[in-house]
């Protein structure tokens, strides 16, 4: 080894040890006489001192040291006259007797701080840099961290883990494919997994009944803060169990993350229908950090000739606590943030309840004192708050007041990242209506397991048919989601019939696995944690973006390798492919 020590190992238990280091150069001082650097590796940091009148080609060589040189020293630890208790290193330094440069470097475009001046885009270029810094290391410290405490987990509960292919066939999941030419079967192409759900319900019918893989995933879709192009997922299936042991095994995951790495005893997992979920919150993946749930108005609002109230499909609101002294402006400016293309409100409705017990909205024309009391009465509202809501459409309406109560959360201090409030949301609809295609899709994937009493409504009311299906929510963000799959070949055939696969469509896709089935297929469920968004959580970031060593950015680009890229003719022709623009 270059080195006996790290950079962040030694103490004053060290005192007098001739040690050998190597690292970046963080900073240097050149007091005349005296020179002081402070030498980075990824375990810490620690003061060298140069003694330069002693040795002049010491003196000299640690004058030329710019930021960021490799270097390596040898030299005896001292005790520091002047300590510095925020480093763990802080009561030493290094008295420096020997020094080789291993490497000079560039002046970086950006400082290599945990506050730096460097931009997002910058950052991204010199991603091998950013990588440097204590934030982003210690993302991915703190992953790989959960990524073994993960395995420590489900290897303690038999789970086997076994990697599923890369290539893979085509299959209609929810997402475009990417895919990938066969040079050697030109025309057809490999696909990327979405997913591996096949290959672990493949897994399951040959008896592996525990499996898991930390697996990477690839979906073609429109990205933001929690998507990436590729992403991780704690892909997981059992077989012969029912929902509850599935819920049981991963909340008791979950709970065993947060015990090991943020030292948080989580407590159990509260349960939610998905039907309640969009009642009260507007969302399949409500965050419960805190209440203003949506109270509907309906019985109490019609009849009173206000038309936008009395054409409205469903009238519902949020009570903000502590906000009736909001200023008309401030009102004004909310109004305008709702309406925002991505958003879309027409206008808001408002009634404050002042400090002085009275009622005021901005309706009085159609809606009296003994009125607003009806309102504050459903809002259970008190002195000091204020009603804010919103008439539409029901299904957009609820979208809509959903953004609205989050962003009030986040006005109000509501969602301290310090705070966790997980949450199971149980029985999703099997099928949601698309009005591009005019047919049903799978809300989750195609071999989700419908309710089985809910089975004969298949043919005569499809929409109402729940789905043995879960999502894990942590703080208004989905992080896991599964369900008992189809193990029968015949309902699985009706399911494809349902979802608009021709009999011939469905063999083609997934005979595979349809013949599979004939072959003895246990009952079987799985779960599925997206890992970056779960990392994410725990480092208390919006964005999955610095928990990924090389992500790329919201056009799916690699700025740092210039990637996605063009490639030769020669290789275009190899793969008999060619491009159209």
């Amino acid at each position: 080894m270059l080195r006996t020590h790290t950079c962040g190992e030694l103490n004053i238990s060290n005192l007098g040890q001739t040690v050998t280091l190597c690292g970046w150069v963080q900073k240097s001082r050149d007091l005349g006489a005296m020179t002081f650097i402070d030498v980075r590796d990824r375990y810490g940091l620690t003061q060298l001192v140069f003694n330069t009148d002693s040795d002049a080609t010491l003196r000299e060589t640690s004058r030329s040291l710019g930021r960021e040189f490799v270097i390596q020293v040898t030299g005896t630890v001292l005790e520091r006259t002047s300590k510095n208790a925020k480093m763990p290193t802080g009561e030493i330094e290094i008295g420096v007797s020997k020094i080789e440069i291993l490497n000079g470097a560039k002046v970086p475009p950006f400082m290599i701080e945990d506050e730096t001046d460097g931009g997002e885009e910058l950052r991204a270029k010199y991603r091998y840099l950013d990588l440097r810094r204590n934030p982003i290391r210690n993302n991915l410290m703190l992953r790989h961290k959960m990524a073994q405490e993960v395995r420590k987990y489900l290897d303690g509960l038999d789970f086997i883990e076994v990697e599923t292919p890369v290539l893979i066939k085509s299959t209609p999941e929810g997402a475009r494919d990417f895919v990938v030419p066969s040079r050697m079967n030109p025309g057809e192409f490999y696909a990327l997994p979405q997913s591996p759900q096949t290959f672990k319900q493949l897994l399951m019918v040959s008896g592996f009944d525990r499996y898991f893989q930390i697996v990477k995933c690839f979906r073609d879709e429109d990205l933001r803060a929690d998507r990436q192009p590729e992403f991780t997922q704690i892909d997981c299936e059992m077989a012969f169990i029912t929902q509850e042991d599935i819920l049981n095994v991963f909340e008791g995951l979950t709970q065993h993350l947060f015990r090991t790495v943020k030292g948080i005893e989580l407590g159990s997992v509260p349960r939610m229908q998905y039907a309640d979920a969009m009642r009260l919150y507007g969302s399949d993946k409500p965050d419960i950090r805190f209440g203003m749930q949506f109270v509907e108005l309906n019985d109490i609002v019609k009849g009173k000739g206000f038309g936008i109230f009395d054409n409205a499909e469903l009238v519902v609101g949020i009570n903000a606590k502590g906000c009736a002294e909001y200023t008309r402006k401030q009102i004004d400016e909310l109004t305008e943030w709702l309406k925002r293309p991505q958003i879309g409100v027409t206008g808001m409705i408002y009634c404050r309840y002042q400090s002085d017990g009275t009622l005021k909205s901005s309706v009085d024309k159609f809606y009296g004192e003994d009125d607003l009391t009806n309102w504050a009465a459903a809002f259970e509202a008190e002195p000091g708050d204020m009603m804010f809501v919103l008439a539409g459409n029901a299904e957009k309406v609820r979208k809509q007041l959903n953004e609205l109560r989050l962003e009030m959360g986040n006005r109000l201090g509501l969602r301290d990242k310090n705070t966790f409030a997980p949450l199971w949301v149980l029985d999703f609809p099997l099928l949601e209506w698309d009005e591009e295609t005019g047919r049903y899709h799978a809300m989750h994937h195609p071999f989700t397991s419908p309710k089985p009493e809910d089975i004969a409504l298949l043919d005569t009311h499809p929409g109402d048919v729940r789905a043995n299906a879960y999502d894990l929510v942590i703080n208004g963000t989905e992080v896991g989601g599964g369900s008992i799959r189809i193990h029968d070949r015949a309902l699985q055939s009706l399911m494809f019939k349902h979802l608009g696969f021709t009999p011939e469509e469905a063999q083609k896709q997934f005979g595979f696995l349809m013949d599979a089935f004939e072959y003895g297929a246990p009952p079987h469920g799985g779960l599925a944690f997206g890992f970056d968004r779960m990392v994410s959580i725990f480092a208390g970031l919006d964005s999955i973006r610095d928990v990924i060593a090389f992500p790329k950015n919201n056009s799916g680009r690699d700025v740092m390798i210039d990637t996605p890229s063009t490639i030769s003719d020669l290789q275009m022709n190899e793969l008999k492919i060619k491009t159209v623009l």
